[in-house]
């Protein structure tokens, strides 16, 4: 099948950059968030990030309007009936993805795909909260969205084979790079990621070293082009907690248990660059 009208759930960070490469793709998407107020700031948001790519070079302004208007923006979830594609994207809270993948459920066609950007929850656990598991599948994005190639397929146990494959050429199509994961806690991504980041954060809490030489060590010692405090402060520690929190409770297995230097910051309401404090100081930046 292909993927010509989409629709996407949440129109945050993740929400509005799905929306954007879509619709670089000529697809039609209709964004939905909880009113017309935040769908139009998603969209103001879309406008802005594809300017960033126009100063690039990466984009010209005509481009950039074709774009614009394939998007549509909305403030209820009725938006997304005609989709042939509804990708989710709010808080990793499974209340939240049980009430909108219900609703999803009874509004749309029984052949559409339910498609969630969860980057930690049970695909499966979601799958059952419809009538049509066999079309429920995770697409996890990674941020920035227009600028990372990777998508993280997911596939619960219920997902068919033909869900799957319409994934798979939707990634492709809009010139990303799948990989294929089995429905265990954290995925393949967060599996092994959120164990660094834990780990930094215990190093942190004991005295180990300052938290600039524990990013200096991962950057220059093992390539990688952000340290694991920066780039949990990137996420969200929040997120971050979040997704432990699933880990540990997904697999019972004390080495993913949440630093509790982790769940102080949190608490504190330091949750990173989006709160302009985690680890690091972001208020003059």
């Amino acid at each position: 099948m292909k993927i010509e009208r989409a629709a996407v759930v949440g129109g945050g960070t993740m929400g509005s950059g799905i929306a954007h490469v879509l619709a670089l793709k000529g697809i039609s998407v209709s964004l939905i968030e909880s009113s017309e107020f935040l769908a139009q700031k998603a969209m103001e948001g879309i406008s802005a990030n594809m300017d960033r790519q126009i100063k690039k070079g990466v984009l010209d302004a005509s481009a950039k309007e074709k774009a614009l208007s394939q998007v549509k923006i909305a403030g209820d979830l009725s938006a997304a009936k005609d989709a042939q594609i509804i990708i989710e994207a709010v808080p990793e809270k499974i209340e939240i993805k049980k009430e909108i993948f219900s609703r999803l459920d009874s509004l749309s066609s029984p052949e559409t795909i339910l498609a969630t950007n969860t980057s930690s929850i049970s695909i499966t656990k979601i799958a059952a909260f419809t009538r049509r598991p066999q079309n429920v599948i995770g697409m996890h994005f990674m941020n920035p969205v227009p600028v990372m190639k990777l998508v993280e397929i997911i596939r619960g146990l219920e997902t068919s084979e033909e869900t799957y494959q319409t994934v798979k050429e939707l990634t492709l199509f809009l010139g990303k790079t799948p990989a294929m994961s089995l429905d265990f806690p954290g995925f393949i991504s967060n599996r092994v990621l959120m164990p660094m980041i834990n780990e930094a954060c215990f190093a942190l809490m004991e005295g180990l070293s300052t938290k600039e030489d524990i990013d200096t060590v991962m950057k220059l010692g093992m390539n990688h082009p952000m340290g694991p405090l920066e780039l949990a402060d990137f996420i969200g520690l929040d997120v971050c907690l979040d997704i432990l929190n699933v880990l540990f409770e997904g697999f019972g297995d004390s080495k993913y248990r949440p630093c509790p230097l982790l769940k102080q910051m949190v608490d504190a309401k330091r949750l990173g660059r989006k709160t302009k404090r985690g680890f690091y100081d972001y208020s003059k930046s």
